[in-house]
Parts: structure tokens; sequence; C-alpha cells
């Protein structure tokens, strides 16, 4: 701890910075400014001892003023739940689906599988690891990229394009066929026990790398961990499927069947026919670069030969624009936000004044967008399907309605309603069909992308 310490003081001098100690006349300049008169008393009586912060920061004024009634709204019908997992990138990708399936088959009442792509995101998330292990096996370990794979090999997390990948490649299936498990229901355990035998693995290709072993040797014994890969997911998630037979009852009452269809096939017969990252776009708010550029995060994807994450960053104003444009059409979307940020759960309505902490504290805490971003404040923390916009008399959006992958005990029936001004600060990216774009959207697509590194604060 004193060598940290020294370190510290040593960059911080040759920074041209004196760092310097808390004196006595400091710390008596610091107390001196709590004052513990009477208000301030029954503030640190209420926090002293009541643990939840946020329900003495409720902002009373915003109560009952906000309703979760829209003028348009998209056709759905069902609330998913992911449970303790972090697939929200996925259940949002098959909810904004979900409705093309029912409606193809006739249903009331449908969900894809979670578990079956779920198995082979990893899977795939899996090989990317190890094969990034052989790419950089004779570079230090004290590198940025080389710490940034090896501090997370494989986990829940994701974007679209993610999803857009392993579909492509293996299909998904009904629910029915591959029923999630206790342990896709709650991952971080198995999680653990795999990446633990990842980053083993990643170790073990790079010694060989430094023994001298050839490309050959390494692709190896990157299959023997794989296979030990395969072995955990398959004990933990179950084997999925390479065709399947579905028996459903239609919304007529018939009983319909399926037989030994392939997840692809019936991935084939669900998706838009002009289903790709080259129609579909990811559009978003970071207001930290430049509007009307492309940008491409570097090795964020889960299959070797899959896309990255690429986006287009728009102004607040342009997205509204485009994805009120798509709602009206009755065209779910993809969208991602900071959820946890001044969100209600019991009521399921958010607002940027939902909780007035500096109000309780006595102390400053706003920050623009752009610093939250920076700063690690804030940033997109789970993904849900953009549905509804309620407008004012000139048609401008007021507030906006989610579809979450909580269950239906979550927020308003497990949907959630945020207001305009949250969708400014808060909301983050949207994928949306590239025919609701204006024409300089349109035009700035056609740009090389900006490449990000893999440590980038929007990964």
């Amino acid at each position: 701890m004193k060598i940290k310490l020294l370190s510290a003081f040593i960059l911080l001098t040759a920074l041209g910075m004196n760092a310097q100690t808390i004196t006595e006349s400091d710390l008596k300049e610091i107390r001196s400014s709590f004052t513990l008169n009477p208000a301030t008393k029954a503030i640190q009586n209420a926090l002293t001892t009541d643990e939840n912060i946020k329900s003495l920061a409720l902002n009373r004024d915003l109560q009952g003023k906000i309703d979760h009634f829209f003028k348009y709204r998209v056709t759905v019908k069902g609330i998913t739940d992911q449970k303790s997992s972090g697939r929200c990138w996925m259940f949002t990708s098959m909810n904004v689906m979900r409705p093309l399936a029912m409606d193809k088959y006739g249903l009331d009442k449908f969900d894809f599988s979670h578990n079956y792509l779920y198995f082979w995101d990893l899977f795939e998330k899996s090989n990317l690891f190890l094969e990034n292990m052989i790419t950089t096996g004779q570079t230090s370990m004290d590198d940025r990229a080389v710490s940034e794979f090896f501090k997370s090999p494989v986990g829940d997390g994701g974007v679209w394009n993610l999803y857009f990948n392993a579909a492509e490649k293996y299909g998904i299936v009904p629910q029915d066929v591959m029923p999630e498990t206790a342990q896709s229901n709650n991952t971080s355990q198995f999680i653990k026990i795999l990446n633990e035998r990842l980053r083993k693995g990643g170790y073990d290709l790079r010694e060989m790398t430094a023994n001298g072993k050839k490309a050959t040797e390494l692709r190896q014994q990157k299959k023997v961990i794989l296979a030990d890969v395969y072995r955990i997911l398959a004990l933990c998630l179950g084997e999925p499927p390479t065709t399947f037979t579905w028996r459903y009852k239609d919304k007529k009452g018939d009983i319909k069947e399926l037989k030994n269809y392939t997840p692809k096939q019936f991935y084939n017969d669900i998706k838009p026919a002009d289903y790709s990252p080259e129609n579909y776009i990811m559009i978003m708010n970071d207001p930290t670069r430049e509007y009307y550029k492309v940008y491409e995060i570097q090795n964020d994807r889960n299959t070797v030969e899959g896309v990255n994450w690429v986006y287009l960053n728009l102004p607040n104003e342009d997205i509204k624009k485009a994805a009120l444009a798509s709602i009206k059409a009755n065209e779910p979307m993809y969208a991602s936000c900071d959820v946890g940020k001044q969100s209600n759960r019991e009521t399921g309505v958010l607002d940027p004044k939902m909780y007035d902490y500096e109000s309780l504290f006595g102390v400053k805490l706003e920050m623009e967008k752009k610093a939250r971003i920076l700063t690690r404040q804030s940033g997109s923390t789970h993904a849900m399907t953009l549905i509804g916009c309620d407008v004012d008399e000139n048609d401008k959006p007021v507030k906006w309605e989610f579809e979450n992958s909580w269950g239906e005990s979550a927020g308003n029936k497990g949907y959630l309603t945020f207001t305009d001004s949250w969708f400014n600060e808060y909301l983050f990216r949207v994928v949306i069909h590239r025919k609701y774009l204006d024409q300089k959207a349109i035009s700035s697509l056609k740009q090389k992308p900006i490449l990000l590194p893999v440590w980038d604060y929007m990964n």
C-alpha cells in the first residue's frame, strides 16, 4: 500500500501538481460546514434509520401526475421474464420478433427459447476469447486489450448485433423445444466456473505460444478447451437440438405441428425478409462524440465471423422522429438505456426528477449527459423494447413506453413509462429500420466507421 501511495505522489509531482495532505486547519474548516441544526438532525435520523434512500428522496410532486396511456402504441402481447440473468439484449431482440411469430402461427401466446440461443452465444464468445488469446499470445499481459479480455472472458451482456450473429448462424426455436433451466435463470455461478476454465485455457495458450508451439498445435488445444466449454454448457443448460418437432394450439383451438424442423428454418420463416445490419441500424445518442458519424467498437461481437457493434451517432431529436415513425407503423424497436437512473420500479415511471437526492442531502449532484458518460456515472445498462409514444396537440412526444423483460410484477404490469425529458438524459441506443431515418442520417451511413478500442466506455 505504501508503494502505491508513493507512486501516486510521484505521478502527481511529475504532472506538475504538488500533492497536499489534509491538514488540521482544512479538517476544522470542513467540519464546521456541517451544522447539526433541527432540520439536518431530522434528515440524519431518517437516513440512519431507513436503509431505503430512494424512498426518502421520492419526489411527491410527481406521484400520480404521469399516466400510462399512449396515443401511439405497437401491438404487443405478453411479458417475458429474464429472471436473474443479464440476457436483456437477447430477450429484447426476440421480443421485437415475437409479434411476427404470433401472427405467422396464429397464436395468442408465444415465446422463443432464450436458453437455446444463450447456449450458442456463450459457446461462440468462448471461441472468440480463445482466438484473441492466440492472436495476442506474444503481447504483454499488461497490454490494455489483453487485460480487458481476461477481465471477463464471457458474460451475459450484449447488444443487438450479438443476437443477429448467433441467430443467423444457429437459428432460433420455440420456448417449449428448449426450456429454461435453473442455471439459465440464475447465471452467475456457472458463468464463474466457465470463466475460470477459459482463463486457464487462455493462459495455457499464451504459455504454448511463449514456448514456440505452432498455430496448428494452438488450435488443437483450443478444441480441447472448447470441448470442456461445451460440456459445462450442456450440463447447465441442456444440449441444443439440431432438429425439433413442435406441436402447438393456435388461437382457433386447432392443434398443429412443425415436424423435423431445423432452428435455421424456424428463424428464416419468422425474420423480416430484409433483416440485416444494412437495413436495421443501431442509432446512438452519445454527446461525447461527433454526431452524424459512424462508430465501430473493436471486437464487440460473439462470433469470430460476425459483425461488431456499429452505431450511427445522432442527436436525440433525430432519434425521436425516427422512433415515433416506427411506432406509428406498428414496428417495435430494440432500445437500451440507463434504466436504474430516476426509475420508480413500483409505479413503472421514469423521470429525471423522480428522486430528489439534492434536497435530501443538500448537495449538488446534477451533471449533463456528456459529463455523466465520461465520468462513468451513466451508461447503457439494460435493453427493452420501445413500443409506445404519447404526444401533445402538436404531435410532439411527451412520454414513451418500454416493454420490459422483468416479469409482470415489475413496473406497470411489466411495462415502463418514461417521460420525454428522461429520454433525453438516459436513453442511449435504438435499432431501427433505415426507412424511418431522414436523408441526412442515411447519407451518414456511407462513411467508413471510426474504430473504437475494446475498452471503450460505451462498451
